[in-house]
C-alpha cells in the first residue's frame, strides 16, 4: 500500500530533526534575532526563520508543492522541542553526564565533519572521458550486465585446511554433492540462495562470476574463506552509457574523495604524537579486516532483488 504524500514527508522531516534536537536542545533562550527573522516565541525563547531554512535544506523530499506543508511541520516540531527542553533544564538534565558526552561527542562529529566536507569539496568532479572508460572498462556492470540466481555456500578459513575441498570441488561435483561431502567430513558451511544483480557482487569477484553460464558451478576464494557458487539462472539486465553516467559519476567521486581523506589522515596521524595505553596499545596493532570492493550504485529498478533471499543451513539445499 502506498504511504500518503504527507506521511512519507514527515518521516523525511522526523529523520532531520534526529541530531537537530541534541544540538539545539542546549540552545540559549536569550538570544535574540530581528523580530522579520522571528517565526515563533515559547515562553519567551525565539525560533528563528534561519532555524526552519536550515532544516529545510536538509530534509528529503521536499518540493515547491509541498514546502509551505513541510515549514509547518518543521515549526511545528521546533516548538514541540524548545517545550521538551525547557523541562529537561528544569529537571537539571542538562547536567546529567549522559546527556553531556553526547553533546560533547556530537559536537565532536559535525566540527570533524565539516572539515573533511570542506576538505573534499574542492576535488574536481570526473570528466566525461573518465566516465566513459569506467563504462567501457567495466562492461559486467554495465553493457553486459546479469541478474544472478545465486546458490551461494560460504566456508570459513577457520573450518581448517581446505586443500582437499578444492580437489573434490575442481572434479566437477554438483553443488548437492558439495554440500553431502562437506556433511560428511563434518565441514560448517553457511548457505545461501537469491536474485543478485552484477553490482551487488563483489566486484573483485564480478569478472569470475560474469564467466558462468547457467548451470555451472564456481569456487571463489576470498580473505574469509572458500565461497562456493552455483549459477541457477541468470538474465540479461544492460545499462547505457546515459543512465549509468550519474552513478559512475558518484562512484568515482567517492573512490577520489575517499583517497584524498585517507591521505589527509595519514599526514595528520604522521606528524601527530598519538600514544594507546594498555589493552588498546595491542588493539591499535591488529591488522585491519580487509573489505570486498564496493561497486556502482545499483539502479533503484534493481537496487535490492534479493530482498526475499532466504537464509537456510547446508541441509536446506538437498
Amino acid at each position: 500500500m502506498r504511504m500518503p504524500r504527507s506521511n512519507q514527508l514527515s518521516l523525511a522531516l522526523l529523520a532531520t530533526f534526529g541530531s537537530a534536537i541534541m544540538l539545539n536542545g542546549c540552545g540559549n533562550a536569550d538570544s535574540k534575532v530581528p523580530a522579520s527573522q522571528v517565526a515563533a516565541k515559547v515562553n519567551g525563547a525565539e525560533i528563528s526563520v534561519h532555524q526552519i531554512n536550515s532544516l529545510l535544506a536538509k530534509a528529503s523530499g521536499v518540493n515547491n508543492e509541498n514546502a509551505p506543508q513541510a515549514r509547518k511541520e518543521i515549526l511545528d516540531r521546533l516548538v514541540n522541542q524548545q517545550l521538551a527542553v525547557e523541562q529537561a533544564m528544569a529537571k537539571k538534565l542538562d547536567r546529567n553526564p549522559d546527556v553531556l558526552l553526547n553533546i560533547e561527542a556530537a559536537r565532536r562529529d559535525i566540527l570533524a565533519r565539516t572539515y573533511l566536507e570542506q576538505l573534499t569539496a574542492a576535488n574536481a568532479k570526473p570528466t566525461d572521458d573518465e566516465i566513459q572508460r569506467y563504462y567501457d572498462e567495466h562492461p559486467d556492470l554495465f553493457a553486459k550486465r546479469r541478474i544472478y540466481a545465486l546458490q551461494e555456500l560460504a566456508i570459513p578459513k577457520a573450518a581448517g585446511s581446505l586443500e582437499e575441498l578444492k580437489a573434490y570441488i575442481s572434479s566437477g561435483k554438483s553443488l548437492d554433492d558439495i554440500v553431502n561431502w562437506l556433511k560428511e567430513q563434518k565441514i560448517p558451511a553457511r548457505a545461501s540462495q537469491g536474485n543478485r544483480p552484477a553490482e551487488q557482487l563483489p566486484l573483485e569477484l564480478l569478472p569470475k562470476i560474469a564467466q558462468l553460464k547457467d548451470g555451472q558451478t564456481a569456487m571463489l576464494e576470498t580473505p574469509q574463506g572458500i565461497m562456493i557458487m552455483r549459477l541457477a539462472a541468470s538474465q540479461n539486465a544492460p545499462i547505457d552509457a546515459a543512465t549509468a553516467k550519474p552513478r559512475i559519476q558518484q562512484f568515482l567521486l567517492n573512490e577520489r574523495n575517499n583517497k584524498l581523506l585517507a591521505e589527509e589522515m595519514k599526514k595528520l596521524k604522521d606528524a601527530a604524537k598519538i600514544e594507546y595505553v594498555g589493552d588498546f596499545a595491542k588493539l591499535a596493532e591488529a591488522p585491519a579486516t580487509a573489505q570486498p570492493a564496493p561497486a556502482v550504485e545499483a539502479p533503484k529498478e534493481a537496487a535490492n532483488p534479493a530482498a526475499g533471499a532466504i537464509e537456510k543451513g547446508v541441509a536446506g539445499l538437498k
